[in-house]
């Protein structure tokens, strides 16, 4: 079984999900979110958001493959670029700290070390950039697949609270501790990026 992950690029933006290449709950503020949707505009404006970073700060996001059948994705980029991260009740996030929007693996290729791949591979990406850590919004109230990652989860995979909230606290990974997990981390963040955006499984032909 190949494996390899490749960063996300315009060129490879199609191999995400189709219902991720039309979401930009993260990329713009609510209103503009909303219209953009109902003007059938999401995917030209995620194409747009896509562009504007990797001109302006580059890699953001990785996409993973197996036997090149794309199969997870994470997403990540500076606040300045997360308009809809300063309607949460605990933002801002940190200076230091670069944000993870929104992660996926494919239900049938979880739980074989994939997640622990993309976000070691995020991590490394981040400390050659001099971020110290990554924050993300959690949803404590999570129930179903959405682009708010499960506060439990995030939790379940290192992640401390830095400012609670009862339903969306914000929580914080210190990069270089991604670097060393032992397997009952590993295995819970296989369970977090399987839990976010689930999709039936693709078969490769």
């Amino acid at each position: 079984m190949g494996r390899r992950l490749a960063p996300l690029t315009l060129d490879n933006l199609p191999d995400l999900p189709k219902r991720c290449r039309a979401c930009v709950f993260w990329e713009l503020d609510a209103v503009s979110s909303e219209a953009a949707v109902a003007a059938g505009r999401a995917e030209i404006e995620k194409e747009a958001w896509i562009s504007a970073v990797l001109l302006e700060w580059g890699s953001c996001g990785r996409v993973a493959y197996v036997d090149d059948v794309p199969v997870g994705f994470v997403l990540y980029a500076p606040p300045a670029y997360v308009p809809r991260s300063l309607a949460f009740p605990t933002s801002p996030v940190s200076p230091d700290a670069c944000q993870l929007m929104t992660a996926w693996i494919m239900p049938g290729y979880q739980g074989q070390g994939l997640g622990r791949v993309l976000v070691q591979t995020v991590a490394k990406d981040l400390l050659r950039r001099e971020f110290k850590a990554i924050e993300a919004f959690g949803d404590a109230r999570w129930k179903e697949p959405a682009c708010v990652l499960p506060a439990d989860h995030l939790l379940a995979v290192g992640f401390k609270t830095v400012r609670p909230h009862p339903a969306h606290p914000r929580l914080r990974l210190e990069l270089r501790s991604t670097l060393s997990w032992k397997e009952d981390v590993e295995m819970a963040l296989d369970r977090l990026l399987g839990a976010v955006q689930k999709e039936p499984a693709l078969r490769p032909l």
